[in-house]
């Protein structure tokens, strides 16, 4: 073994610990995005689901992606432990571990669509499931010995692998658990249902920029040549770029710096860039993540008016932009890169229409897959727990207590004992006037 493997290694050794950390970015985002009454909750949630993750990765999840098997799925190196093994140049266990962090982050995303309303037996359970049975199978497909895979679909770091699908994942659950008590009223219009700390959420956005060069960049799975340089480069210059896009669209549009806006657009661009980063040149970057900062902020606008409550914005920042960075490669993609790093040329570049052409049947195939897997999963949840949904006394008190006994703010304890006393008061006049 040379240096170059050790240092390979510990390159990614340190990319896995940063895309691990973005799973505090995520806690914080999710609970500034959210009401303080859910605060802690979503905090809790986030650890145990990762370590639900962990374990059904370990057990399955790895060996379905990776493991010997057909082009749909994979059927060896479950419950893995071999030290000895060497995978794509690395010692087989950072390989494992980096895979695994990517796998987690799939799966906060998918919760997102859960936010305060669903029972803490269904992430529990749809943990296990979505760790087992939906992302291991699209990433088979992509990133191991899958049939999207033998077609030479471009997605570097996981724009459809990790974003898309958890966001249809999401989508499935949105649907199903519908929305928050108080979200629309009965003419259709929607009520702002603001996060209670705009501070939490800009450092969750800025904390997941950091680790995204381990995502990103850490893929690249060695520091030969410095190409990692050039990965982090495009990362951070689609991130800037969608800042920029989402915040100025907000303020044209509605005389307002909606600062939530802006930060989801920071991280559309980060999402959509995932696709492309070793794919195109930096100005490519940059118009990727303007591009996924303006799509960001009309997409927010176009579910609210559906009535589809995302409280964390996951089907926006995730599903459409994951879509558009997935289709950007067959636009962008210049010959040189794709050479190194797999697939075509993109149509800017006289590839034609072949490369968009696998982009496109990439984003369908696995975003009908990963919502339809979900969507069956959930139902056979409901099927055994009897409701995805606490009861609507549950949520107006809040998950933090009525699902945990202990709060995120002791401030909450005396709020919560109102909200109960006012519901009983309600209860109460409702059955004498019948």
């Amino acid at each position: 073994m040379g240096e170059l493997f050790y240092l390979n290694a510990l390159w990614v050794m340190v990319a896995t610990i940063l895309v691990i950390l973005m799973q505090g970015g995520f806690i914080l985002l999710e609970a500034g995005s959210t009401r303080m009454k859910n605060a802690g909750h979503i905090a809790g949630k986030t650890i145990f689901t990762f370590g639900i993750a962990s374990l059904v990765f370990w057990a399955v999840g790895y060996g379905f992606i990776y493991g010997q098997g057909n082009l749909f799925i994979g059927f060896s190196d479950f419950f893995y432990g071999d030290f000895t093994s060497v995978v794509d140049g690395l010692p087989g266990s950072i390989d494992f571990m980096f895979q695994l962090a990517f796998a987690g982050i799939a799966l906060t995303i998918a919760f997102g669509g859960f936010a305060e309303r669903a029972k803490l037996s269904v992430y529990i359970l749809f943990a296990i499931f979505f760790s087992a049975f939906v992302y291991p199978v699209v990433a088979h497909w992509i990133w191991g010995d899958g049939w999207l895979a033998g077609l030479e679909k471009q997605d570097f770091a996981g724009s459809t692998v990790v974003h898309l699908t958890g966001a249809m994942a999401a989508l499935a659950a949105t649907i199903l658990l519908k929305p928050r008590i108080g979200k629309y009223n009965k003419d259709g219009t929607a009520n702002d249902m603001h996060g209670h700390n705009q501070v939490y959420t800009a450092l969750g956005v800025l904390l997941l920029w950091v680790g995204w060069f381990g995502f990103n960049a850490g893929s690249t799975l060695g520091v030969d040549e410095g190409f990692f340089g050039f990965v982090a480069l495009n990362t951070n210059l689609a991130a800037a770029a969608g800042a920029i896009a989402a915040l100025s669209t907000a303020w044209m549009l509605s005389g307002k710096a909606d600062v939530p806006t802006m930060l989801n657009g920071a991280l559309a661009g980060l999402v959509a860039i995932t696709a492309s980063c070793a794919f195109v040149e930096p100005w490519a970057a940059v118009l990727i993540g303007l591009i996924a900062g303006v799509i960001v902020y009309y997409s927010m606008k176009f579910f609210d008016k559906a009535k589809i409550d995302d409280p964390i914005f996951a089907l926006s920042v995730h599903g459409v932009a994951g879509v558009w960075g997935t289709l950007s490669t067959g636009f962008f993609a210049t010959p040189e890169l794709a050479a190194m790093n797999g697939g075509s040329p993109g149509l800017l570049y006289g590839g034609g229409l072949t490369q968009l052409g696998v982009q496109s049947l990439g984003v369908v195939s696995a975003g009908l897959y990963a919502f339809m897997a979900s969507l069956i999963l959930l139902l056979i949840i409901k099927a055994v727990v009897g409701s995805l949904r606490v009861t609507e006394e549950e949520e107006l008190l809040g998950l933090d207590l009525s699902e945990h006994g202990s709060y995120g703010y002791p401030e909450m304890v005396q709020l919560a004992a109102n909200t109960l006393s006012g519901v009983h008061v309600q209860s109460k006049k409702g059955a004498h006037s019948q």
